[in-house]
């Protein structure tokens, strides 16, 4: 699930191209999840363990359920209502809460509701990392366990080509998407291709299929099943896991391109494949242990693993690259300290390399793959996290359809309830999968919210207590004046946190060095709640006199702080002399107290500092030089 898009301004850039190449391009990043979710999802619902005994009607149930799923939740939701709620051009569940924070903002908002809006994004962001684990194991071990299909004696080998796969997967991240993006979209063309005339061929020889177009078939087997109903839909879910996918990569297309991809290529593809497998075990019940790989004739059982290797490597790469785009969000908001960040494409901001969370997350699928051991049984640990991130989306589009679409409020909240309720059913039916492996996402979940919370409220206390000692800019200046150190040539950068006081490092520089230069610039560089600044507003400078400015820098939650680009946007706005080469940048770091945290306690306490300690230098997330860099410290 990527959420990065262009370094365009406005976001508009990545839009403008042609809409057949933006559809191919959506192809191979948005629909790579819910793309190879037949390799696993109708299998799944075929389990013996959720005590439905199998029987024609049965698989028709089954498939009505998962046809009906796909037009509602995916479609009707997805695709035709939440792809209206873009942030600038961005979807995510980060950049919902951000638009939806917006949308309350000058109505009469209450103070817990603010609390509310925060808390559901940060839900969603946590459950994502969850996911991220969960996909790549079982999206790539699903399409190795087809060698099974083609030679029993091959079982042996699915574990380690899987890991194989995977490592090397991970391996390559440090390389950018770039060059293999140019293949993603034709692969999943292919793959689409595939999976539709597999399944039209199944239907043919099996029409009465095609029955389970009726509603009704779905309604009659949660009536006839009604105990087992919860434990089927858990499965039934797996089929719609990447409609999150959609939304949180409109970005890099736009919601037209992502539209029509779903209606004309990956709906039916994934629709005619669905029915195909249905008709499968219809006319041959002992496909159901991988009605898969038993629609393809023997030949063809090793490329479709091969195809489907690609397909899920394709998948797999989607939900790491937006692990790394929610990172860099989430630090950029506040929730996480900084952490090395490495552009790969000189074009595409979109593209960027976390190394902390790609190892991170290849030593945690790595495990889970040893530790599962088959798709099966990773199935379980599967859609708890996913569900709960789609009630979070549900809530939020709906605050931003009353309060800034100005929808009709009986209209949203009928629309809010009717989603959120099938969400919820979800929710719990997934729940039921807790102890069988579903608590792994979820205490990937708590662990990223402990941090996301732990994060931003040492931060905030940090800053406050930084406050109550921090001096006035303005008489601190004048005070110079009267008493002028020193004047060397050259500008001095000293990076602060707040427009209005005296920055460490100068106070340290003055100490120390007890000379000033002949040009110094007060840096603040200030996160936005929109994913990007338009350059018109990005810098606010004031001349404080004596040779001293006053600069805020502003940057978009989707875009990196380059400091050295902002002072040359403000040198050539106010017609300023900064050359390069002559230009220092001072920054502290800061190091705050365990005295001031009031309210943590040890534990988190503990946490924060540790957080503090291997948090990315501020030179490196600032994008400043190093060989005109001069760091200080700073405890608070």
């Amino acid at each position: 699930m990527n959420t990065t898009t262009s370094s365009s301004p406005t976001g508009a850039a990545p839009h403008a191209a042609g809409g057949a190449g933006l559809m191919m391009a959506a192809l191979g990043v948005v629909f790579g999840d819910i793309g190879t979710s037949p390799l696993y999802a109708f299998k799944e619902t075929l389990n013996p363990d959720h005590g439905v005994a199998f029987s024609p009607e049965a698989v028709l149930g089954l498939l009505s359920l998962i046809f009906w799923g796909l037009m509602v939740v995916v479609s009707l939701k997805y695709v035709v209502f939440v792809l209206r709620a873009d942030h600038d051009g961005e979807g995510g569940i980060l950049a919902l809460q951000a638009l939806a924070r917006h949308a309350a903002e000058g109505a009469d908002t209450r103070p817990w509701m603010w609390k509310v809006l925060g808390l559901l994004g940060l839900v969603g962001a946590a459950m994502f990392y969850g996911d991220s684990l969960i996909t790549p194991a079982i999206s790539v071990l699903s399409a190795v366990e087809g060698l099974e299909v083609e030679a029993h004696a091959l079982k042996p080998f699915v574990i380690p080509i899987t890991l194989l796969i995977l490592i090397a997967l991970f391996a390559v991240q440090r390389l950018g998407t770039e060059a293999v993006g140019k293949v993603f979209g034709p692969v999943m063309l292919l793959w689409f291709v595939v999976l539709g005339v597999a399944g039209a061929l199944q239907i043919v020889k099996q029409p009465q299929v095609l029955a389970a177009l009726d509603p009704s078939r779905a309604i009659g087997f949660l009536v006839t099943h009604h105990a087992q109903s919860l434990a089927v839909l858990g499965a039934v879910f797996l089929a719609f896991t990447g409609g999150e996918a959609l939304y949180a990569d409109m970005g890099h297309f736009g919601a037209r391109p992502i539209r029509l991809a779903w209606t004309f290529i990956a709906m039916p593809g994934l629709a005619l494949n669905y029915f195909g497998q249905g008709a499968l075990v219809l006319g041959n019940p002992a496909a159901v242990d991988n009605p898969f790989f038993r629609m393809f004739p023997a030949w063809a059982v090793v490329p479709m693993v091969v195809l489907a290797a690609m397909a899920t490597v394709i998948a797999s790469q989607a939900v790491i690259s937006g692990a790394f785009s929610l990172t860099a969000q989430a630090m950029r908001m506040g929730y996480l300290p900084r952490m090395r960040v490495v552009q790969t494409s000189g074009s595409a901001i979109g593209q960027i390399y976390v190394p902390a969370v790609n190892w991170i997350l290849m030593v945690g699928v790595l495990l889970l793959v040893v530790g599962f051991r088959s798709s099966s049984a990773l199935s379980a640990a599967y859609g708890i996290a996913v569900s709960i991130t789609m009630v979070t989306t549900t809530l939020l589009a709906g605050v931003v359809a009353y309060k800034l679409w100005r929808w009709n409020r009986v209209a949203v909240l009928v629309g809010v309830l009717v989603f959120a309720a099938i969400d919820l059913t979800f929710v719990v039916a997934n729940s039921l999968k807790v102890a069988e492996g579903g608590w792994l996402t979820l205490a990937v979940a708590v662990f990223m919210m402990v941090i996301f919370t732990t994060w931003a409220k040492g931060r905030r206390l940090g800053l406050q207590a930084a406050e109550a000692n921090q001096l006035p800019l303005r008489p601190f200046i004048e005070s110079l004046a009267a008493s002028m150190p020193h004047r060397v040539r050259g500008t001095a950068v000293f990076l602060n946190g707040d427009a209005d006081s005296v920055p460490h490092a100068l106070l340290h520089n003055l100490k120390h060095n007890q000379v000033l230069h002949e040009q110094v610039i007060t840096l603040v560089v200030q996160p936005s709640a929109t994913p990007r600044v338009d350059a018109a507003h990005r810098i606010t400078a004031e001349d404080l006199g004596h040779g001293v400015w006053s600069v805020v820098a502003r940057h978009g939650f989707m875009e990196r702080p380059d400091v050295p680009e902002f002072i040359r946007i403000f040198a050539y706005q106010k017609g300023v002399a900064c050359e390069s080469m002559s230009t220092s940048y001072f920054t502290s770091r800061a190091s705050v107290i365990d005295a001031h945290l009031p309210g943590m306690n040890p534990v988190r306490r503990a946490l924060f500092g540790w957080l503090q300690r291997n948090a990315g230098r501020a030179s490196d997330y600032f994008q400043l030089p190093g060989n005109r860099l001069v760091e200080m410290g700073q405890r608070t």
